[in-house]
């Protein structure tokens, strides 16, 4: 006679034993996100705050993150940062491409928000949107050649 194979009850750990299987918080919850995902949010809130007053001269305007900035070093390696980079001390904080002609398309301009560097400037989550806010304005204001105080009178 044999037995019934043992049912094999679900394991509350991961299967080295050392923690909890699976997610700690449910999906909907916003402790869920990730930092990249809740920065982009906030690059998001302020673009779209911005789109509302000034949604004809930004139409074809792309804006992207990045985790950290690209940058080209000379000889004596030292970061050479371009025009088109807003930066705080050397560090970029983001950068505006201009719009171009590639391979005889026209390339619209772009905005790129920096997420490392501006995150390690934040002392908390509401001066990081200060801050991403006041960035993006500056960039704007600059492809668009007015005043950061004209782009957003609010800031």
């Amino acid at each position: 006679m044999s037995t019934p194979p043992r049912r094999r009850t679900r394991s509350r750990r991961d299967r080295h034993g050392r923690g909890l299987r699976g997610r700690l918080v449910p999906v909907h919850v916003p402790l869920s996100r990730s930092r990249a995902e809740q920065f982009d949010d906030l690059v998001l809130d302020a673009v779209e705050d911005l789109e509302r007053r000034w949604e004809r001269e930004l139409a074809g305007v792309e804006f992207a993150v990045e985790d950290v900035p690209w940058v080209e070093h000379t000889d004596q390696d030292e970061a050479e940062l371009d025009s088109d980079v807003l930066d705080d001390a050397g560090v970029p904080l983001a950068r505006l491409v201009p719009a171009r002609r590639e391979q005889g398309q026209e390339v619209p301009p772009r905005i790129i928000v920096y997420r490392r560097p501006l995150e390690l400037r934040a002392h908390d989550r509401e001066d990081l949107a200060d801050l991403v806010r006041d960035v993006v304005v500056d960039q704007v204001a600059t492809l668009l050649g007015r005043d950061p105080e004209e782009i957003d009178p609010t800031g």
